[in-house]
């Protein structure tokens, strides 16, 4: 579906002016929404035996949510340039930042969701998906001001519940315990509240999993059951340094 990521693109450029031509006139903005919407409209054309309303009813209602999802991302937008002092300027998240990418395209998928639109949200994250490195499910919850840094390898599942002022690094898996089709209308992703950081390469799994508020969790770290409000949990390694001009065992060997 070509078509559709042509549609996310043009939508974030259209929100985003930056993204193509910052001084783009109220002329051009007008007959870009119009554009858009004759687009979606083309989109929901194949999917509409499988609609809950009419297409007419779902373009109003999604069109409806862009000043929201507009708003919301301004929001992630501060949260980077607070959080990472490699961040210069708003400008700068919005062209350069995969996670910033990974979060826009998510927040316009998840109200697709909502709206029981089938297939769709699915493909337009599965193209951020591909672009980034950063799987995130339309169906998951996200609060605002989330700071996803780096972010290739990111897992977060359809279930999981992400607070508001959320770190995550890369390689972390909001994920399910187990995979059974029966689980598929309970809750199987962890919940992480507010002003937790999680970094790099930790595995949060289980729908009954909650990280409690203000909490902090190390990276390479399995966790599999809740933990406290202001909390630090993190895996402890043992890590050797010797002097190589003494090490007599092989360090460079072929198999």
């Amino acid at each position: 579906m070509v078509k559709s990521h042509h549609f996310i693109n043009e939508l974030l450029n259209f929100l985003f002016p930056i993204r193509t031509d910052k001084n783009i006139s109220l002329k051009n903005l007008e007959a870009k929404w119009e554009e858009l919407q004759v687009i979606f409209h083309e989109l929901l054309t194949p999917l509409k035996p499988l609609l809950k309303e009419d297409a007419d009813t779902l373009n109003n209602k999604f069109f409806a949510e862009i000043p929201t999802i507009h708003a919301r991302l301004t929001k992630d937008a501060d949260a980077y340039l607070k959080f990472d002092p490699a961040a210069k300027s708003p400008e700068e998240v919005v062209l350069c930042y995969p996670g910033y990418y990974a979060i826009s395209v998510y927040r316009l998928s998840n109200v697709l969701y909502h709206l029981n639109i089938p297939v769709l949200p699915r493909v337009i994250s599965e193209y951020a998906h591909g672009k980034t490195g950063i799987d995130i499910h339309p169906g998951a919850t996200i609060g605002d001001k989330v700071f996803i840094d780096h972010g290739t390898g990111i897992v977060i599942g359809e279930t999981a519940i992400i607070g508001k002022n959320v770190k995550l690094y890369q390689g972390v898996t909001l994920g399910a315990l187990y995979v059974g089709k029966h689980l598929a209308d309970s809750k199987r992703h962890p919940t992480i509240e507010d002003n937790v950081i999680i970094y790099s390469n930790s595995t949060i799994l289980g729908g009954d999993t909650i990280i409690g508020h203000d909490s902090v969790v190390g990276g390479n770290t399995w966790i599999t059951e809740s933990i406290a409000p202001y909390s630090v949990a993190f895996h402890k390694p043992s890590v050797v340094i010797r002097d190589s001009k003494k090490f007599v065992e092989p360090i460079n060997f072929v198999i």
